[in-house]
């Protein structure tokens, strides 16, 4: 189990469809070479912003093995899975395991809000479902409740391949609580607010999820590279010409201005899936004048 994959900037990639909302699978792949070819080092296929609650069971299959194929082990590949039965989780695992993807992000359960004891089993027993692949845990407040600090800590030193998590809260302090508890093991924790990227690595954040590194990969990934590297203070600068973009997107109802944004930038990846639509204009040209003062607009 190669956990060094586990680190950078991953992008939780978009899913461009067509007119009618099939999938458009040559897009899928010409985005999965935009994104490597400038500079990501990790691809999330079903991530939240790949709008995988929107698709059936033969599309997600076909979407991430799409990714997989396009991919070519240039950069790891970890598939998403957010459903809400435990026994439906495990089928999409074993197809990730079956289709070759390097890891596993498992979102806690929408709708219901179990307790810990129940959170504790429900990964544990898609983890125990696919033991030669490294599960990182996903907390997104969105599903209407944050992982604990306790139920973290647990699954870290009881289930041998959960190996790390993305923390969407935004809660810095939460941030460094997951990475406190689980410093003294190989446990990965990624930061998923693309504002924090350097707040989540000089925390001890081993890298980001970042949507914006679909439209914007070489930005993003470069505020990742110059801290790495050590220079701290361009990698600052980076983030704070890159923010106003980033916090533009909040006008817009999720996901919607990820697409907004990348059909700006000419990449082509469709409408969203309805019930949500385009923004109106009026919000494009709002999103395109952030985009040019950051000096990012394509012209």
């Amino acid at each position: 189990m190669n956990l060094n994959l586990l680190k950078g900037i991953y992008v939780p990639i978009l899913t461009p469809i067509k007119e009618n909302e099939e999938v458009d699978v040559e897009k899928l792949r010409e985005h999965v070479n935009y994104i490597i070819d400038n500079g990501v080092h990790g691809i999330l296929a079903h991530g939240s912003n790949g709008e995988f609650y929107m698709f059936d069971d033969d599309d997600y299959e076909l979407i991430a093995k799409t990714i997989v194929e396009e991919a070519k082990g240039r950069v790891p590949v970890l598939m998403g899975i957010g459903a809400i039965r435990t026994s439906k989780a495990i089928k999409l695992a074993k197809l990730g395991e079956k289709l070759g993807v390097d890891g596993l992000s498992l979102l806690q359960p929408m709708f219901l809000k179990p307790n810990d004891e129940e959170l504790f089993l429900y990964f544990k027993e898609i983890a125990d479902s696919v033991p030669n692949l490294p599960v990182l845990l996903y907390n997104n407040p969105r599903v209407g409740y944050t992982m604990s600090g306790d139920l973290v800590e647990r699954l870290a030193r009881e289930v041998p391949n959960i190996k790390g998590m993305k923390d969407s809260s935004g809660d810095i302090n939460q941030l460094m609580e997951f990475i406190r508890r689980t410093r003294d093991l190989e446990f990965k924790v990624f930061g998923g607010k693309d504002t924090m990227i350097y707040a989540s690595l000089a925390v001890g954040a081993v890298g980001s999820v970042c949507s914006t590194a679909n439209i914007f990969p070489e930005i993003v990934t470069s505020i990742y590279n110059e801290y790495v590297a050590g220079n701290l203070k361009e990698s600052l600068e980076l983030q704070y010409r890159f923010n106003p973009v980033r916090i533009a997107q909040d006008k817009a109802s999720f996901p919607v201005a990820t697409k907004d944004m990348g059909n700006i930038q000419g990449l082509k990846v469709g409408k969203p899936v309805k019930p949500n639509l385009p923004s109106k204009e009026s919000l494009v040209e709002f999103f395109k004048t952030k985009i040019d003062e950051a000096g990012l607009l394509k012209k």
